[in-house]
This record gives C-alpha cells, sequence and structure tokens, in this order.
C-alpha cells in the first residue's frame, strides 16, 4: 500500500512539472466552456493539494469553483454519507445519472482537498483564506440549495483535530462566518457531536490499562480548540418579533421541508409589497429561532462540560460562566458542573461560587451544605488568590440575608477574626471590613465585641445541638457561665462545621489585638470599626469590593499620598559620638584595638553569673 501511495505522488509531482501557470488556466477555461473536455476535472484536481505551489492551487480552485457551483444543486446525494436510491438502483445504464454520481465522487474529492489544505501548517494564510470561502460556498448550497452541514461539519471536525493553531484557520472563520445565525446553528450541533465523541473515546481509554501520552496532549489541543469556538460565539441577545438577523443560506434552516415552496412565495409578496428588508430567513419568527437557538447552546455547553477538561480551561471556564453561559441556558439548574467544581474545594471552588450563586438566587438551585462549604474556603491561601476580589464580594453578598442563623454568623466573624493573624495587612482590611458589615447586619453577634471576665468560658444549653436562635435575646442570654477561668476561648479553628465551633461562646479579642498592628491603615480601620459599632446610626455599611483587590503595593501608594502633618524628628543636645551605647546592648561590649585592623572586630560577651570571659572572634576579608 505504501507504495502505491508513492507511486500515484510521483505521478502527481510529474503531472505539476510538464503544466505551466497559463496551462493550467487554459485548462480551466476548456472545463467551463464544454462538456468534451470533462476529462480535465481529475488533472485539475490533482493540483489542488497542500504539496503543490500555491499559485497552482488556486488557478485550479478558481476553475473547479466556478465549474461546480453551478451544478451543485442537480448533483444526486453524497455517495460518502448516502446509500443509492432504489430508482437510482434500476437504471444503472443511466449515463446521465452515472456522470452525474462521477462529478459527486470528485466533488467529494475536491471538499476534502480543500479541507487539508485549510488545516495544513504549511499553507499561506492568503490560500488558506481563500479555501475557506470557497469551502463555505459549497456549504451554502451544497445539500440541493440548503446548507450542506455534513460539509461544515467535516471542516469543524477536521479543525479541531488538526495541529493548526488557534490563531489559524478558527480565528478566519469567526471573523468572518460567526455573524450569521445558521453557521452558529449547525457550529453548536458539531461541537456536540465532537464533544460526545471525546466522551465515548476517554471513557474507551479509561478502560485501557495505559494512555499514550501523546494521545492526552491532543486531547487537550482538542478540547482548547472547542472551548475557543464556543467561547467566541456571539449569543443570541434581546431578540424579539421584531429583530432582524443575517443569515449565510436564504433558504433558511428554521423552515419545516414542506413548507420552503410557501416560505419563499410569501417572501416574494412581502418584498412586493416593500414591508420587510430582512436578509434570508427573517420572516421566521425571532422567538423561534431564539428558542432553537438556546436549545443547540444548551446541548452544546452541557456536552462539553462533561468532559475533562485541562485545568487551565476549566478556570477560563468558571471565569466567564456566570456571565457568557448561564443567562443563555434554557435549563440552567441541569448545570451540575457548578456543584462539582465548588465540591473539590481551593481555588477551584473560589471560581465556582459567582456561577453558583447565579443559580441559587436567580434560577431557584438548592444546593444543600452551602455555608459549610463557604465556611471551609476560609484559608490564609484565600487572601492570596488571583480572583480574590469577586470572592470577597460574593462572600460579603452571602452573607447579608437577615434570616441567617446567628450560630452561622458568628461562625464566620469568629473564622475571619481568627485569620487576621495570618494574613498580609490588605487581608486584614478586607476582614475589618466585612465584620463590621456582619456585626451592622445582625445584632445577634453583637454579644462577641465586648463580653466581660468569665464570659469567655460560657456554655451553651441544650438548645445548641438544634441551632442557635436568630434573635439577639435567645443568642446571647442562652449562654451560662459554669466557671470563672480567664484567657480560655472556646472556638474550634480546626472545626468545619459552624455549628459545633462553638463561636458564641467566644469574642472578637483578634480585631482588638490589631490596634497595634505594624501598618498604620489596619490600625485606624481598627479604630473607625469602633466609632461605628457605637454610632449605628450615622454609619453605613463598607464596600468590600474598596479592599478587596488590596496588596502591599496598594497600601503603600495610599499612604505615599497622605499628608503627614507631625513629622517624628531626632534631636540630640551634643553630637553623638557613637552610634550605640552600652546600656542598649546588655552583656555585651564594643571595644576596637588600634594595633589591629580595622577589619577585625573583637566582639565581648559577659556573662551575669560567671567571671567575665572574652571571646575573640576576627573576620578577615
Amino acid at each position: 500500500m505504501a507504495s502505491v501511495e508513492s507511486e500515484k505522488q510521483e505521478k502527481k509531482k510529474k503531472r505539476q512539472k510538464i503544466y505551466t501557470l497559463s496551462e493550467l488556466k487554459t485548462l480551466g477555461n476548456q472545463l467551463l466552456s464544454s462538456r468534451a473536455h470533462i476529462n480535465n476535472l481529475p488533472l485539475l484536481l490533482t493540483f489542488v493539494n497542500p504539496s503543490s505551489p500555491p499559485h497552482y492551487a488556486l488557478e485550479s480552485l478558481l476553475s473547479l469553483q466556478s465549474f461546480f457551483l453551478s451544478l451543485l444543486p442537480t448533483l444526486p446525494p453524497s455517495s460518502s454519507t448516502n446509500k443509492p436510491s432504489a430508482a437510482a438502483a434500476d437504471s444503472k445504464n443511466d449515463a446521465e445519472l452515472i456522470y452525474r454520481t462521477w462529478l459527486r465522487s470528485k466533488f467529494d474529492d475536491l471538499v476534502q482537498s480543500l479541507i487539508d489544505i485549510a488545516i495544513s501548517s504549511q499553507s499561506e494564510d492568503v490560500l488558506r483564506e481563500v479555501v475557506l470561502d470557497a469551502i463555505m460556498e459549497f456549504v451554502k448550497i451544497g445539500n440541493g440549495g440548503r446548507f450542506h452541514s455534513a460539509i461544515y461539519h467535516k471542516l469543524i471536525t477536521s479543525t479541531v483535530h488538526s495541529t493548526l493553531g488557534l490563531d489559524g484557520l478558527l480565528d478566519l472563520l469567526i471573523s468572518k462566518y460567526f455573524k450569521f445565525i445558521d453557521v452558529r446553528y449547525f457550529t453548536y450541533i458539531s461541537l456536540e457531536k465532537l464533544a460526545r465523541t471525546l466522551m465515548a473515546n476517554d471513557i474507551s481509554n479509561g478502560k485501557s490499562a495505559s494512555v499514550d501520552a501523546n494521545t492526552q496532549s491532543r486531547s487537550s489541543i482538542e478540547l482548547h480548540k472547542i472551548h475557543h469556538i464556543l467561547s467566541h460565539i456571539p449569543p443570541l441577545e434581546g431578540l424579539d418579533e421584531e429583530s432582524e438577523y443575517e443569515m449565510w443560506n436564504g433558504s433558511g434552516i428554521f423552515i419545516k421541508e414542506g413548507n420552503h415552496k410557501k416560505h419563499t412565495e410569501s417572501l416574494k409578496a412581502k418584498d412586493k409589497q416593500a414591508k420587510t428588508k430582512r436578509s434570508g430567513d427573517n420572516a421566521v419568527s425571532a422567538v423561534n429561532v431564539a428558542k432553537r437557538m438556546k436549545l443547540k447552546f444548551t446541548k452544546a455547553w452541557l456536552s462539553f462540560l462533561a468532559l475533562p477538561l485541562p485545568i487551565d480551561v476549566y478556570k477560563e471556564v468558571l471565569v466567564a460562566l456566570h456571565q457568557a453561559v448561564i443567562p443563555h441556558l434554557s435549563n440552567p439548574i441541569m448545570l451540575d458542573f457548578l456543584t462539582r467544581s465548588y465540591d473539590i474545594g481551593g481555588v477551584t471552588s473560589v471560581m465556582a461560587l459567582s456561577s453558583l450563586y447565579v443559580l441559587m438566587t436567580q434560577h431557584g438551585l438548592e444546593y444543600p451544605n452551602f455555608y459549610e462549604k463557604l465556611y471551609a474556603l476560609l484559608e490564609p491561601s484565600i487572601f492570596m488568590a488571583k480572583h480574590r476580589a469577586k470572592f470577597f464580594q460574593l462572600l460579603d453578598s452571602c452573607l447579608k440575608s437577615p434570616l441567617l442563623p446567628a450560630y452561622l454568623a458568628a461562625a464566620f466573624a469568629k473564622k475571619l477574626s481568627r485569620l487576621v493573624i495570618s494574613v498580609p495587612p490588605s487581608g486584614a482590611l478586607v476582614i475589618i471590613a466585612l465584620i463590621h458589615n456582619l456585626l451592622r447586619r445582625h445584632p445577634s453577634i453583637n454579644c462577641l465585641v465586648h463580653r466581660d471576665d468569665g464570659d469567655g468560658t460560657a456554655m451553651v444549653d441544650s438548645r445548641a445541638g438544634k441551632g442557635f436562635s436568630d434573635s439577639a435575646e435567645d443568642s446571647c442570654n442562652s449562654i451560662k457561665t459554669v466557671n470563672n477561668k480567664q484567657g480560655i476561648d472556646h472556638f474550634d479553628n480546626e472545626e468545619s462545621d459552624p455549628i459545633r465551633s462553638n463561636a458564641m461562646r467566644s469574642s472578637l479579642w483578634e480585631i482588638d489585638s490589631l490596634r497595634h498592628h505594624y501598618c498604620p491603615p489596619v490600625s485606624r480601620f481598627v479604630l473607625s470599626l469602633e466609632s461605628d459599632l457605637t454610632v449605628r446610626a450615622k454609619t453605613t455599611e463598607v464596600a468590600v469590593e474598596d479592599f478587596g483587590s488590596g496588596s502591599y503595593a496598594t497600601i503603600f501608594r495610599e499612604e505615599i499620598r497622605r499628608r503627614v502633618k507631625q513629622v517624628p524628628l531626632a534631636f540630640y543636645k551634643a553630637t553623638p559620638t557613637y552610634l550605640f551605647s552600652e546600656h542598649n546592648f546588655a552583656g555585651w561590649t564594643f571595644d576596637f584595638k588600634e594595633d589591629v585592623d580595622p577589619i577585625n572586630v573583637s566582639i565581648t560577651s559577659e556573662e551575669h553569673d560567671l567571671n567575665s570571659a572574652k571571646r575573640q572572634r576576627t573576620e578577615c576579608s
């Protein structure tokens, strides 16, 4: 088989060497002028391949494209995808049918050659663009004058499976043809089929003992391409009965087969009356179009999200899911991808929180143990995450409900205050803002702000196992002192269940310790928190987004902008003769000998309980 293929390639090369570009143009003109020169067709096809010189391939393509465009509506279905009809089987001796069937096979060869050129990394950008335009012209009328979805699916499949980068054919297809609504429609269909095929391959590979590294790399590239296409398809927004949209194929895909004649007549009547100026199939109800597009959109995305995505694609999907995908799904509650992501933990759960919050607040999703999972995300690493600003805003929104139980609000407040000890100053500012809002919204946890001696060892009565009451009176009065031991914090920082954390038996002493924080903005913010709690009527909640993306750089920039009213000065009555005095370092003396090299320093140590002993250490440069 290899020798046969090599012989064919050699014959192609010999043919290409024989003909000049002008002779090739003459062959094309002859093919277009008369059927008597039909043998020029297979000859021109040999020049349409990735190995041909670009100008030869372009000249042959122009002739073949003009030849097939006029014949496509009359050609029989593709022999590779459709079985011959009974009438065709009974008329094998019909010369015209045999001729057109042969033309169809040559057309299929041409389409495959064009796709090979389009996905080849050796093809020039100009030739690739011309080839793509030719393929899309065949897609437009190749199916008896209707959209040829089989050719388009072959194009999408070959592009995804190719080694060509994202900046090649995909960007060209997106920029030129994704404005047409029928192209978008069949793109969703093709991507859904591709995703299901990849899922089946993953299942079969999972059953095998080992998977090749090249196979995994190729699968990762394919998933990147599918996500790139899905994320660049313009969504249908704001379509109503008066909306206008553009279609690549004028006969339309949203009309049933038997209604094409009636639809054509209605279009002609409307054109005569000049009532509409829509292109293509715009007489179809836009509401119906939006409904069908949303269904295909949903199937494509759900099939894609069911695949084992690479970590970088996973993060990109989670970032844009709540804005670009969820609003356009036909049934967003079916999106169990988010619940799986939220259960993973760590940064992945943080990124999934935005979309999950949208499903819970806007689509009525019931997610059990939501606050327990949210409580588990409060770790020091979250204050250094890339998407921490959005997370803190959502955390503040999730804790805004007045129906939140007192024990839950107290647990979050105490957990955040404990994190103050181990987070950077920017994180401390966010924590103070969050706790400020919690205390304002939930007066039932004000007992955490100030607790007299002995209250820290309070014990909750038997109702604690069933949960705390929301009211301040029930939550704070349920605490009974059993002993007067001081300095004990009953809050369990390692407990993952907020109910069992004993937050209501503790106090926010960590926040009080920030009064003496080394970072001036933190200490100032704590003092403002105290004044805000004293005068509630004159204060409002703090905007968490103002602190969520803070860092050392932002704190430094804010500090250097401040106008300092008092500057500390160093004043000496006499000019100092030494940098350090002996009383600053008890037990140490600094003695320099004149006969020793000044680079060598003798350091003497005195011990209080023993006689003075000198230990000399000499460092030579």
